[in-house]
């Protein structure tokens, strides 16, 4: 038996976790060379299913997210397991010099503290991180 791990990869449906009022993301596309995977720190191509009328974002628009839980676990440093109940993303916003910020100012879900060394940003907008 062959064990095929699969974390996140195109046309999987994500969960949109910050306060841009979107509710609903696809992965549309995964950068990199010939990348198929993606896990918990991971910058993704997603197309927005569902929003509210107030949102800043709306359906069908086209954006940049990051991946911030997988149900799949993920093995830390330590030898211990963390998986989460569903996968999200938070928005992100490019600004004028090329720099990725998160496009809401909440983050509302708890966040690993894996995305602590690259995304400092993000981490400081989260209610929790564990």
């Amino acid at each position: 038996n062959i064990l095929i791990i699969i974390m996140l990869q195109r046309e999987t449906l994500v969960v949109v976790t910050d306060n841009t009022w979107a509710t609903e993301a696809k992965i549309i596309g995964i950068p990199g060379p010939v990348q198929r995977q993606v896990g918990i720190g991971d910058i993704v191509n997603v197309a927005i299913q569902k929003a509210s009328p107030a949102a800043s974002v709306k359906p069908g628009q086209v954006c940049k997210a990051l991946v911030v839980r997988t149900r799949k676990e993920t093995r830390r440093v330590d030898g211990t397991y963390i998986r989460f109940g569903e996968n999200a993303v938070i928005i992100l916003d490019i600004d004028a010099k090329g720099e990725m910020k998160p496009k809401g100012k909440r983050i509302s879900w708890p966040l690993p503290k894996e995305l602590r060394e690259r995304f400092k940003n993000v981490t400081n907008l989260a209610e929790e991180v564990i």
